[in-house]
């Protein structure tokens, strides 16, 4: 992933950063705290006013920002809605069979925890891992997101991890169709290791697409049951579970 800084944009959001520590703040303040210009920052504000971001108080005040700024943090209140959605599924789940569930949401290029009842379960062997990153190729999470989400979006994410081989495209391919055709997909790690994970998509509710918007995993020694036992057990648990998930974060976001 390309790690070049846009310099307009850097200081466009020192700007903002600034503004939003205060309820209203100067044209010299902000000189001080973002290191910029006074020009800049007086261009600045004139263009973030023009979008709308931005407004002039007076010259004692200053300047502010705008309720605006709250569309920006959008899919943050969503990420809320479908955690608070999801906590009482979850936990009836690990309260009724035992194992630790992890949901988790696509985020920069990997999956991210956004909830955890392992420290519900009797049967979790780590801990809960909020807002911890899981490697998209290696971690069910990952490997179900791929295999239901849209064919751009999937390219994205692969362009984003970057490095694989042709060979491995397609070896990648045929292994997410399979995951496609099951419903479910398995941790596959480059090394053994003693945990394993079985995860389904949670799809939007309510939309023909039915793109993905989480990922839902149940975390298991590999001693304690094969792939094939898990799937026959939970699989179909899992995935009514998700639907579930998907219907109630839908009623909180309408």
């Amino acid at each position: 992933m390309s790690t070049t800084v846009i310099e307009p944009v850097r200081r466009s959001f020192a700007l903002l950063e600034a503004l939003s520590r205060r309820r209203s703040t100067t044209v010299g303040v902000l000189t001080e705290e973002t290191g910029l210009p006074r020009p800049t920052v007086l261009r600045l504000l004139q263009t973030l006013m023009a979008l709308g971001y931005v407004a002039r108080l007076s010259r004692q005040q200053g300047y502010r920002l705008t309720d605006r700024v709250l569309g920006l943090s959008e899919s943050i209140r969503f990420v809320d809605h479908l955690v608070d959605a999801a906590i009482p599924h979850m936990s009836r789940f690990t309260a009724d069979h035992g194992w630790p569930l992890y949901l988790a949401t696509l985020s920069y290029g990997a999956i991210t925890i956004r909830h955890s009842t392992a420290p519900e379960s009797p049967l979790a062997f780590e801990g809960a891992g909020l807002n911890s990153r899981r490697p998209v190729l290696a971690s069910a999470l990952g490997r179900v997101w791929l295999a239901f989400c849209g064919e751009e979006e999937r390219r994205s994410i692969l362009r984003d991890i970057g490095g694989l081989s042709r060979q491995q495209e397609v070896a990648l391919n045929e292994a997410l169709a399979r995951v496609s055709r099951e419903g479910v997909a398995f941790t596959q790690p480059p090394r053994p290791t003693r945990l394993h994970g079985m995860a389904v998509p949670v799809r939007q509710h309510g939309r023909a697409d039915g793109r993905v918007i989480a990922s839902l995993s149940m975390r298991f020694p590999r001693s304690a049951m094969t792939e094939q036992e898990v799937a026959l057990r939970f699989g179909r648990r899992l995935q009514t579970l998700a639907r579930a998930i998907a219907v109630d974060t839908a009623k909180r976001t309408r």
